[in-house]
Order: C-alpha cells, then structure tokens, then sequence
C-alpha cells in the first residue's frame, strides 16, 4: 500500500507538468480523501490501439489533416451564417447576387492558395468538416450561391479526382473516427 501510495504522489506530482505542457495525457484531475488521505482521481484521455501499422499511420493522417482543416471549417460556418444574414437584409435579388458574387470572389482570393495545398485526405476531411459545421454539403452551399450548374460542374471534377461534394458527414458511422478526433482538438488533447 505504501509504495502505491508513493507512487501515486511521484504521479501526481508530475502531473502538473503534463498540465503545462497542453494538457497531454489526462483530461482532468481531481482530488479524493479517502481514509484521511488524498488520493488524485486522474480522468485519462482513451488512447486508441491499432492492430497493424499501418491503421495507424492511416489514423495519424487523419489527425494531421483535422488539425489542419477544422479551422477552415469553422471560419466556413461563420462566413455562412454572416452571408445568409446579410442576404435576408437585401431587398432584391440583383442586390443579392452582386454580394454572393463579392463574396465568392473574395473567399476565392484568400483561399484559393491553402486549398491548392491541401492532400486528397485533408480535401475529403474539409469536406465532410464544412457538411458538420454548416449543416449543408458542400454541393449544396454551391447550389445555393453559385447555381446549379456551377454545382453540378464542380461535383463532376470532384468526382474525377476521388471525391464527392455530395458527401454527408455521419457522427455515428462512418465518420465517427473523425467525430472523436475533433473532440480531442476542440479539448486541447492533440
């Protein structure tokens, strides 16, 4: 009992470093007294286990490519919500065109550079993170603003290369790897 008792206070004493370090390798830590003595109460992050090398280096390319495109999704969330906003406060449709089209141009100027960048991974990821945070497919926030046909043009060139603007993002299935990584990031974990 005494040497897991010092063991726990060697532990716990580390543990601020680790807290300073990001947060890497607990969620949280609280503290116990049990029989008169306190005892940390250490909340652990689940580490994943992958049977062969390469699910994980499968996964850490996914980690890499959340960590690089979630911010770009949550910067499309709230340009969209901006933009529906303002196109409810224009009182025609030729008013409301020429602003879709300024800010078609002026999203395309800032980020035309990053997405040219991008991996086939983190296109496919950006994806499914813009359907997660909007609420719509990326066909669908381009049918909306830019026209069927634009939609339908840039669906097939996405189809040519591998991918599908059409894609739905699925917190229970599918996608559900890529559900608990954005966790992870959004707690400060990766």
């Amino acid at each position: 009992m005494k040497k897991l008792l010092l063991l726990l206070c060697v532990f716990s004493a580390a543990l601020p470093d680790l807290r300073a370090q990001g947060g890497r390798g607990y969620l949280y830590q609280e503290w116990t007294v049990e029989r008169g003595d306190s005892v940390p109460l250490i909340h652990a992050a689940p580490v994943p286990v992958f049977r062969r090398p390469a699910d994980l280096r499968r996964y850490r390319r996914l980690v890499d490519a959340v960590k690089k495109v979630y911010p770009t999704a949550k910067i499309a969330r709230a340009k969209l919500a901006e933009m529906e906003a303002e196109l409810l406060n224009l009182p025609t449709k030729k008013a409301q065109k020429a602003y879709t089209k300024q800010v078609y141009h002026e999203i395309k100027e800032e980020y035309t550079p990053v997405l040219k960048r991008m991996t086939r991974t983190q296109g496919k990821v950006l994806l499914k993170l813009i359907d997660r945070e909007t609420e719509y497919t990326a066909y669908e926030v381009l049918r909306e603003f830019r026209g069927g046909f634009v939609a339908g043009f840039w669906q097939g060139v996405s189809k040519i290369f591998g991918q599908d603007l059409k894609s739905e993002y699925d917190r229970e299935g599918e996608d559900r790897i890529i559900e608990q990584i954005v966790a992870y990031y959004e707690a400060g974990l990766l």
